[in-house]
């Protein structure tokens, strides 16, 4: 069974309609056994004893330091935990929690046997609807249907991710009948929705805080004790963070090799931050997702350092920061 992946790179003005993703460079770390709640509670930022309720959660791992390995979406499939994330993130973020797992009831594995593709668009519930008897929302975020797992992903656009294995995923694309891009698609939509995608380097460089977890409610203040936990209450209550996740935009910024973004002083321009993921369509548009000095304003001259004569602008978030 052939799958045609167009990969095209187009702006978020030159998208159509609807389409597929095929998320090729994303995966997730599951976990299984008797006590796979208990031993994530301590290793992760978000409280996975709301998890039965909510269905889906968003999350940080982080070292003892407080540092973020990865950030992830959380789900259950099947009896199982999900971490979904980039795959640029799991390696590490996986030998982490299989290091302290050996001492816990629990199997943690990276998810190989899954596929993961999402379906985007106005129509997308529709024909979800044509498939599944059940289709998940803002209520019920997490459908099992059979062997697939459904999760509705809120937000500007409307996407859903479908997971299952690779065979019946593969099924599943055919039948649509809308067009399948690369997963740098859905990473243009994260950066566009404000939730990190850490796709480079830059594991173990920042507080979930810097990430904006805490304003995407993936950082519970009132779990009790997990890895990491004491620095990131420290930069809630003593308001110590100094940098937020910021989603910017430019044009014919050219080929990009560094990560650094600068901002103009007067005269001189000196680094703000760095580039965590990044987007760059074939008609020179460029979506940028940066951790910056979080006393940015939408009249800083922003710039990327190994491009001088770029210029990016910030683009609203759907969320404000929390910083009480």
């Amino acid at each position: 069974m052939t799958i045609t992946i167009d990969t095209t790179k187009p702006s978020l003005e030159n998208l159509p309609n609807n389409y597929l993703i095929s998320l090729d460079d994303y995966s997730a770390i599951s976990l299984m056994g008797e006590e796979q709640s208990k031993y994530l509670q301590g290793q992760v930022t978000c409280d996975v004893n709301e998890l039965e309720q909510k269905s889906l959660l968003n999350g940080a791992h982080c070292n003892a330091k407080g540092k973020v390995f990865s950030c992830f979406r959380l789900f259950n499939r099947q009896q199982q935990h999900l971490l979904f994330q980039p795959k640029s993130t799991l390696e590490g973020s996986l030998a982490e929690l299989k290091k302290f797992g050996v001492f816990a009831k629990v199997e943690i594995l990276p998810a190989d046997q899954l596929s993961f593709i999402a379906v985007v668009g106005e129509q997308a519930t529709e024909k979800l609807k044509t498939k599944f008897t059940q289709i998940p929302d803002n209520l019920t975020p997490v459908i099992q249907q059979d062997t697939t797992t459904l999760v509705y992903i809120a937000g500007k656009v409307t996407r859903y991710l479908m997971i299952d294995e690779t065979e019946n995923i593969n099924t599943l694309m055919t039948s649509f009948e809308f067009p399948v891009f690369s997963s740098q698609v859905w990473t243009l939509l994260e950066i566009l929705e404000g939730i990190p995608s850490l796709t480079l380097q830059s594991d173990n460089e920042y507080v979930p805080q810097m990430l904006n977890m805490q304003a995407i409610q993936g950082i519970s203040f009132t779990k009790g004790c997990y890895l990491g936990q004491e620095t990131v209450a420290r930069m809630q209550y003593l308001g110590k963070n100094k940098k937020a996740l910021f989603s910017l935009s430019g044009e014919n910024t050219g080929e990009i090799k560094t990560q650094v973004i600068e901002k103009q002083l007067g005269e001189n321009w000196r680094k703000s931050g760095d580039i965590t993921s990044i987007y760059q369509a074939d008609n020179g548009q460029c979506y940028i997702q940066a951790v910056l000095n979080n006393d940015i304003t939408s009249s800083t001259q922003l710039r990327i350092k190994d491009h001088p004569a770029s210029s990016l602008s910030i683009i609203d978030l759907p969320y404000t920061l929390n910083e009480e």
